[in-house]
């Protein structure tokens, strides 16, 4: 063997303190990611705020009341193929920065959890589309969705927050048999 050949050696106490030293290297390792799993989870899932017609949410910096307005036929312009579903909106900005407000913000949920966009049209003055919010500004404005419309179901409006306004929160609003 000569005198290099024991160079390598590693003495069997050694060799089972760095084995038990890379489990708890890779234990921490899993427990770490797990914990940081947790808080992005917790930091980026989404927030649903329950509410009912003519109350007051809150997403991001908007502060909204939602109203259900009733239905109607459309115009010669625009006929729906269902029938026209239309509610008001009140957004304020109560934050610090202009903020967006679409009607692409805004859905309709039936019964059946089938989701239905926001139609747009020139139906009166107050219908949105695109709207800039100063803040402390406030504005009233009428959306419609084309649905199926039962009087005796359940409708819900989804809003979701606008990617500027860095929010989790979500509010889904009961608007008809709540």
């Amino acid at each position: 063997m000569g005198i290099f050949g024991r160079f390598n050696y590693i003495p069997k106490l050694f060799k089972k303190f760095m084995a038990r030293v890379g489990l708890v290297i890779v234990i921490g390792a899993i427990i770490g990611s797990i914990i940081l799993a947790n808080y992005m989870y917790t930091q980026y899932t989404t927030n649903f705020i329950e509410s009912t017609a003519g109350e007051k949410v809150t997403i991001g910096a908007v502060e909204y009341v939602i109203s259900f307005e009733g239905t109607h036929d459309g115009s010669k312009e625009v006929v729906p193929e269902n029938t026209f579903v239309m509610i008001g909106v009140t957004a304020k900005n109560i934050g610090d920065e202009k903020t967006l407000f679409t009607g692409g913000q805004l859905y309709i949920v039936d019964e059946k959890e089938q989701k239905h966009e926001a139609i747009y049209g020139e139906f009166s003055s107050k219908d949105l589309l695109v709207e800039w919010l100063e803040p402390n500004e406030s504005i009233e404005r009428t959306t419609q969705f084309d649905i199926p419309f039962d009087e005796e179901k359940q409708y819900k409006i989804i809003i979701r927050p606008q990617k500027e306004q860095s929010t989790v929160d979500t509010a889904l609003i009961c608007v008809t048999n709540c």
